[in-house]
């Protein structure tokens, strides 16, 4: 639902059970209840991808028989393999630029309990024109507080019968032919990189190939590719949305020529009836172009990354309940 903040304020007081995005000047308004919140002003609503910092993205989680919050920092974010319900969904939010995102980033994949138990969630931005002037921003809404250093944490108790489902769209693919690329160490900044067995200057390798920086990186895990999104180079060293890993064999993504009717066509096949839980990456909305373009039922705020057990980019992440 994408709502006003007197709208949004109502369902709290009746006491519902809420995922809320919006601009920190409405989250900051709401007051104490059952909700977890976090930082955009851009969402993909039933209309169409929009810009606003009048309305906040609201999810009413009624399909859970218990819920429980928490925050945790970036020593003991991994506690929620821990205190999870054993059947149930983990919902997991992060500020964008946070030592407790960068620590789940790196480390996630590593974390075998977490394919154990459905994790989805977001990082939470700000505005883009706003550049280094705003931080992003989580809320606890049972406590009235918010962190730019820490996750906050909805655990959701399923009924018996039912089941989580986290699911993502993809656009990117890699072409086998290419050059294999890996790195020495899981890491969001890098110099260095071997190509096809030889180290190189990935900076420089960047240049050379004339490759364009919309297109990801991509590592095929078994069928399933995931994406690592260029933030830009500076001084020498390639930033990272998302952290790249060591071993891992990663090749650029094969281009896409017509990025947002590639998108629209991947979201048609995907075929999801009822979504609980949507968002998408801040970058299919800028390079899909998806300002005013309609989405449903893939519906919910745009994210500056997108968490399906681990840390993502430039994909669309959703959650059905089964069963």
């Amino acid at each position: 639902m994408f709502i006003t903040l007197e709208e949004t304020i109502e369902l709290i007081n009746k006491g519902k059970t809420l995922h809320i995005a919006g601009d920190e000047g409405l989250l900051d308004k709401l007051p104490r209840g059952n909700w977890i919140g976090g930082t955009t002003p851009y969402f993909i609503s039933e209309e169409g991808g929009v810009f606003s910092k009048e309305r906040l993205f609201v999810n009413e989680i009624d399909y859970g028989q218990e819920t429980r919050i928490a925050s945790y920092g970036k020593y003991n974010v991994f506690q929620i393999v821990e205190e999870c319900y054993d059947n149930g969904l983990t919902m997991l939010l992060m500020p964008y630029g946070s030592d407790v995102a960068r620590k789940y980033a790196k480390e996630a994949p590593e974390v075998d309990e977490l394919l154990m138990h459905p994790v989805i969630g977001w990082i939470t931005g700000m505005d883009l024109e706003l550049g280094g002037q705003v931080q992003a921003r989580v809320y606890d809404g049972t406590v009235g507080e918010s962190y730019t250093d820490r996750a906050v944490v909805m655990y959701i108790r399923l009924p018996e019968g039912k089941s989580a489902m986290v699911n993502m769209i993809n656009i990117f693919t890699d072409d086998k032919n290419d050059p294999v690329i890996r790195f020495f160490d899981n890491d969001l900044s890098v110099t260095k990189c071997t190509v096809d067995g030889v180290e190189t200057n990935f900076a420089e390798y960047i240049g050379q190939k004339g490759l364009d920086p919309r297109m990801p990186l991509v590592a095929d895990y078994n069928g399933s590719y995931i994406n690592t999104s260029i933030m830009g180079v500076e001084n020498g060293a390639v930033g990272f949305y998302a952290p790249v890993f060591k071993n891992i064999d990663y090749r650029f993504a094969t281009k896409v020529s017509d990025y947002a009717g590639e998108f629209k066509k991947r979201v048609d096949e995907a075929q999801a009836k009822s979504p609980v839980f949507t968002c998408n990456c801040i970058l299919n909305f800028n390079y899909g172009e998806l300002n005013g373009k309609k989405l449903s039922p893939y519906v919910g705020p745009v994210t500056f990354g997108e968490v399906a057990y681990q840390l993502l980019n430039q994909t669309l992440v959703y959650c059905e309940i089964l069963g």
